[in-house]
């Protein structure tokens, strides 16, 4: 009975605070058919990003379209830039840690205009080097990459929900007789 009675009381105080599944939120309804669209020069492969955008999209209930003609909106990643920079070196002059960093600037545009103009987000992480293991670590770099890309799409999904959600109808009172 003590068991029940605990259960309770933490669903009554998780659901008190507002908590929510992940991908509970509402999807903004100009992104329910959407097409997501890379302009990236010189890459044959899609960057994990997009993986990233059409799950999280999905899992929020849009339909992602192969084509952009099937779409009612389209979701542009215009730019994906990756750099890595030196942030500290060893007594011999090599490199012993980097800074990753990933900037992405994307735009939405539904029925030939504008919905959301260009908006930028950008994350940077540290990480070690090891001159003796320098497979293992361009693996840890990859495996780096593709999780900031993952939680950029994240931010992503959670600055469009606030952009583009638009606030219910508010019925408008009868103008007052003179």
């Amino acid at each position: 009975m003590s068991r029940r009675a605990l259960l309770l009381l933490i669903a009554a105080g998780v659901s008190a605070c507002g908590f929510q599944l992940r991908g509970g939120r509402p999807l903004p309804d100009v992104l329910r058919s959407v097409f997501i669209e890379v302009n990236q020069e010189y890459r044959t492969l899609e960057p994990p990003i997009v993986a990233s955008l059409r799950s999280a999209l999905r899992a929020r209930g849009a339909e992602v379209q192969r084509k952009a003609r099937d779409a009612e909106a389209r979701l542009v990643i215009e730019r994906l830039d990756e750099h890595r920079q030196v942030i500290s070196v060893g007594s011999d002059g090599k490199a012993i840690e980097y800074e990753l960093t990933t900037t992405i600037q994307y735009t939405v545009k539904a029925d030939g205009r504008t919905v959301l103009p260009h908006q930028s987000l950008s994350l940077s992480r540290d990480y070690s080097f090891n001159a003796d293991a320098v497979l293992a670590k361009e693996a840890e770099e990859l495996k780096l990459r593709e999780a900031m890309q993952a939680e950029l799409a994240e931010l992503m999904m959670l600055r469009l929900e606030a952009s583009l959600m638009m606030p219910t109808s508010v019925e408008t009172p009868p103008p007052t007789p003179h």
